[in-house]
């Protein structure tokens, strides 16, 4: 269904102050423009008349040249609606509704005779709005000093952030009053390209919760060819600006006409529920420019990955060579390391495991050239990305997956080496290509090279982005770890499937850790965005398993490990343990065998950010649902409504949750499996142990199946 309905107003006459209304469909939003009697363009928002964005400054400032800041008159404005139902190639529902009312307001700027038009797209959940700027004789190229669009909140919300960097989103959340932010204060330890730019600094999405109980989400869509947003905080009054991320000599974005910036955009509602289901970020991205999407297969792999984290068990590296070079070093001369991770026996054994329960890939770590002599070196020449280990037969070994049903998916840590990477990545294509490999992990560990440029600024979003298209273009799937947080983009590149841009699960094998609410804020904040890669699944909770000297954990019981494939989604999960940890606990170790990857409806049950999340998914093409709830270093009862299963229809729901004496600290590894009946009436009391969970799979009864179960 499509509806598309424009009101276009040319005013005869240039007028220096005016106002534009705007509401959205469901008339629960209403957007004001204005400019001031200066020229300044503003905004406002209002949601159930409340007011929740009070006026706030557009506008930039440039470099070289007049500042686009006031001086402005409104040339013209057009009001517009739409109205369409698309379906994505993969997601958490199969349909999803793009409805908006527009206004477009085209302004000239009198001193410099240049025009900026900005759109506003006011949706049921949310505002996003941009900068255009069409080619015009006074503007061509120009450069951005800064861009001044605010956020002007209506109070000292509570937020949960992470502190303003160019380089990591790798940081813990801290939750506090917008007044109490200080970057300064938060500890960076074990991220390796850590840096604090202001003390009022946060990242963006930003999460925040009024004292009147609105949820405030502010974030941007569809980011290419510009630098990340990140927000500094006027403590004082708390309005937010934009702060880009600048290049070597501080140049925010070199822009060329005809040219937009992203979407900025606020989700606001008074349930937190809403949040996590919008879909505006996606509405405002492209759709896709990939015609043929059949390569593109959402699926559930295990990894020659978590031995390298966890003590004494694998390394990623070959044998002990520092002060290597990559053309002049004989690799067959050198004594290997016992412990590495994918040779060819060690590998062969994931294979098999990965054939025996069903799952479709194995990322393989550590298996070219390289690994030696680069952490930390700033180095640019790494790896080639062609050539393996002499204890990684590729041929080989890609023959024994193939006939096992399994591909090995590739693995390109650049090591920031960007430059390196651009130059070797047709040659190493030309390889995943010759061995069927249809799927790629990129990772960005360390200071980027070229030197002075950030992970998050616009000439690295522009390289994430041509790695996505090269390997669309390819047919291979990308997961991108240390990349910029997604902003939407994998609906118009689909095959781009998942990134990390947050502290994944690996900090829990060898730092402090995840705080348990951790992953009970990453909905609402990193994975706004799109899917994380955030790698679930471990079993063996405590780090002490390895070396009875480590007091390193996972700070989850296992079950929550579980719940986590429901709650944190992605299209690509990693079964994230060894084998032999899955081995010993083969009947929670269903759940993940179980559990789909995509999706055909979505209900968001419960939320809270840093508190609980209860999420119920149907999998794509089959009657099952899985549902899962997680809570923080609270225990905690989720309630549980089923009302959404089919009506008249009974179904049995396997429960995988935490024992009565479970606890993340004390007992992280104690769990219960049952099997009741239930129906649509039926709502499910389920107590969570402390940073526990609850994982659920439910299937139709077939006749005869229900005999002996207890009727919930």
């Amino acid at each position: 269904m499509k509806k598309l309905i424009a009101v276009i107003i040319m005013l005869s006459t240039l007028q220096l102050s005016r106002s534009e209304t705007l509401q959205s469909p469901d008339k629960n939003f209403t957007m004001d423009f204005t400019l001031s009697d200066k020229g300044e363009p503003y905004y406002s928002l209002s949601y159930k008349n409340i007011e929740t964005i009070k006026p706030s400054k557009l506008g930039f400032q440039l470099k070289k040249t007049t500042s686009l800041l006031n001086g402005f008159v409104l040339k013209t404005s057009t009001a517009s609606s739409f109205d369409q139902t698309w379906k994505p190639v993969w997601g958490e529902v199969k349909e999803i509704r793009n409805n908006y009312n527009e206004l477009l307001v085209e302004l000239f700027h009198t001193e410099t005779s240049r025009t900026m038009k900005i759109r506003f797209r006011l949706f049921n959940d949310g505002l996003g709005f941009r900068y255009e700027f069409d080619k015009q004789p006074n503007l061509g190229y120009f450069q951005v000093h800064d861009e001044c669009t605010e956020f002007a909140l209506s109070g000292n919300h509570k937020a949960f952030w992470i502190p303003g960097d160019y380089d990591t989103n790798e940081y813990t959340y801290t939750t506090t009053q917008l007044s109490e932010v200080d970057a300064s204060k938060v500890d960076g330890t074990g991220i390796g390209t850590h840096g604090f730019f202001a003390k009022n600094a946060v990242q963006s999405p930003l999460m925040l919760k009024a004292d009147n109980s609105l949820y405030i989400n502010i974030f941007e869509a569809a980011l290419i060819n510009y630098p990340a947003m990140q927000l500094l905080i006027n403590q004082k009054d708390f309005v937010l600006t934009s702060s880009l991320i600048p290049d070597a000599i501080g140049t925010k974005a070199y822009m060329q006409t005809p040219q937009n910036t992203p979407w900025r955009t606020i989700i606001v509602s008074d349930k937190a529920t809403d949040i996590l289901a919008s879909k505006t970020i996606l509405n405002l991205n492209e759709p896709s420019k990939i015609e043929n999407t059949d390569y593109i297969k959402p699926q559930k792999i295990i990894g020659v990955w978590w031995g390298m984290h966890v003590p004494n068990t694998m390394s990623w590296d070959y044998a002990h060579a520092p002060n290597i070079k990559l053309k002049d070093t004989d690799w067959n001369a050198l004594t290997p390391l016992p412990q590495h991770g994918a040779s060819n026996k060690n590998v062969r054994r994931y294979i098999d495991f990965a054939s025996e329960h069903g799952f479709k890939g194995v990322l393989v770590e550590g298996w070219n050239v390289g690994w030696e002599d680069w952490a930390g070196n700033w180095k640019e020449e790494v790896f080639d990305f062609v050539t393996p280990y002499p204890d990684f037969d590729i041929k080989a070994l890609n023959e024994y997956a193939h006939s096992k049903g399994v591909k090995l998916i590739m693995h390109h840590e650049t090591s920031s080496s960007v430059t390196n990477y651009e130059r070797r990545i047709d040659a190493a294509i030309d390889v995943m290509k010759k061995y069927d490999y249809d799927a790629v992990k990129t990772g960005y560990v360390g200071w980027i090279i070229p030197r002075g440029e950030h992970h998050d600024g616009q000439w690295m979003v522009n390289h994430y982005v041509r790695i996505a298209e090269k390997m669309a273009a390819n047919n291979i799937m990308l997961d991108s770890h240390e990349s910029v947080r997604p902003t939407g983009l994998h609906r118009t590149y689909p095959n781009w499937m998942a990134c990390e841009a947050a502290r994944g699960n690996e900090f829990n094998a060898w730092s402090t850790g995840n705080p348990p609410e951790h992953e009970t804020i990453l909905p609402f904040t990193r994975l706004m965005g799109g899917p994380m890669d955030y790698t679930p699944g471990i079993f063996e909770i405590k780090m002490s398993y390895y070396d009875p000297k480590n007091t390193n954990q996972v700070h989850t019981t296992l079950v929550k490990q579980l719940a986590l494939y429901i709650t944190m989604y992605s299209p690509l999960q990693m079964a994230a343990d060894l084998p032999e940890n899955y081995a010993k606990h083969l009947d929670a170790f269903q759940f993940i065998k179980d559990v789909a990857v995509d999706w055909d409806d979505t209900h968001y049950l419960e939320a809270e950010p840093g508190d609980y999340i209860t999420v119920a998914r149907k999998e794509k093409n089959s009657d099952n649902w899985f549902i899962g709830a997680i809570t923080d270093e609270n225990a905690r009862t989720a309630t549980i409504p089923l009302d959404y299963l089919d009506e008249k229809t009974t179904y049995i729901a396997t429960i995988y949750a935490d024992a009565p004496t479970a606890h993340w600290q004390t007992n992280p590894m104690i769990y219960n499996i049952n099997r009741i009946v239930v129906t649509n009436k039926t709502v499910l009391n389920q107590k969570l142990a402390a940073s526990g969970g609850v994982a659920i799979s439910l299937k139709k009864a077939t006749k005869g199946e229900t005999k002996g179960l207890k009727k919930y």
